[in-house]
């Protein structure tokens, strides 16, 4: 083989390998948009509510229910890791030999995943509760907004993409480890 034809080949090697590279990382950021904007949805439907007291001189809560605010952030954290774990599975599935190329791929999905699925539950379980204060003259109760109390839940989803890419990568080495013996 000539240096051209192999400087060739290497160079389509190459241009596969950034390919392969782009289309991870594309994939990874449509899918990670498109499925927190859906799975904010879910958690906005899953998620509980603690009920507020809506009275003309203020609001309050209707008791004391801290474990309303704690399985919200429940909900939250469990879709993250279910998508988290199957979001990775499926950008491993297109470039499997690319491990770095789809950590980075699941963590940028990961971001993305989750700043759309709490930005989509957020909005859609929100309740302007100064407006209705303002606004009415009789007490009234309706559910609170939805809310995150917990800011560790964000990380959920980039923890679980990066603890599949690091038993993948785990087998990987002992793979290889024990084909050299």
């Amino acid at each position: 083989m000539s240096a051209a034809e192999s400087a060739g080949v290497h160079g389509e090697y190459t241009g596969d390998r950034e390919r392969g590279l782009r289309s991870v990382l594309i994939a990874g950021i449509v899918v990670g948009i498109l499925s927190g904007a859906a799975l904010g949805v879910l958690w906005w439907r899953l998620a509980p509510r603690v009920p507020i007291v809506i009275q003309p001189d203020g609001s309050q809560s209707q008791g004391f229910q801290p474990e309303e605010y704690l399985a919200a952030d429940v909900a939250f954290a469990a879709i993250a890791l279910v998508a988290g774990i199957i979001l990775t599975i499926a950008l491993v599935a297109m470039r499997r030999q690319h491990l770095l190329g789809v950590l980075m791929a699941s963590l940028i999905a990961s971001s993305l995943g989750t700043l759309a699925m709490w930005q989509v539950g957020t909005r859609l379980g929100s309740v302007d509760i100064e407006g209705l204060v303002a606004t009415t003259e009789v007490e009234f109760v309706v559910d609170a907004p939805l809310e995150v109390t917990m800011p560790g839940v964000f990380l959920i989803w980039a923890i679980a993409a990066a603890s599949v890419i690091a038993l993948l990568a785990l087998a990987d080495w002992l793979a290889t480890t024990r084909s050299h013996r």
